[in-house]
């Protein structure tokens, strides 16, 4: 439900400490009419914390009178397990007993608990099994605490 003063909602994934008016962004932001230099460079301020081309998903509430305001959520899952197994890219071939790589059980919990507010779930266990399908998904081995 929109609030009285918002006109829309735009949402982008973009890279930590890397945005900039070309597109996507400003393709996207541009037509609302609001400052896409100004939008940039808040963005950049807020994540500089973050490893530089984190992939890092933003909703812009963009108002009538075109000010607007942002929030940042945690990186996807994939982006995170692809850390955890420390590898650049999924499988292509997943399903075929071919791994790229492995994470540990207690990495999947990390990441269960880190994302659950983004995952529309209220329960750890649910959370925890939306990341082990995704990591199965992309060809990743899920193992034990202690490694295996």
């Amino acid at each position: 439900m929109k609030k009285r003063n918002e006109a829309s909602v735009v949402k982008l994934q973009i890279p930590a400490r890397q945005a900039n008016p070309a597109p996507p962004i400003g393709s996207a932001l541009g037509p609302k009419g609001i400052n896409i230099v100004e939008f940039c460079k808040r963005f950049n301020e807020q994540t500089k914390d973050e490893e530089v081309g984190t992939p890092i998903p933003v909703e812009i509430s963009i108002n009538r009178d075109r000010s607007f305001s942002f929030i940042m959520k945690l990186p996807p899952v994939s982006y995170m397990l692809k850390k955890a197994a420390n590898i650049t890219k999924g499988s292509k071939e997943v399903g075929k007993g071919l791994f790229v790589g492995s994470v540990t059980m207690d990495s999947i919990i990390e990441i269960a608990k880190k994302k659950m507010g983004d995952m529309l779930v209220d329960r750890l266990d649910s959370a925890i099994k939306m990341v082990i399908g995704t990591a199965t998904s992309m060809g990743i081995r899920v193992l034990g605490n202690e490694g295996e």
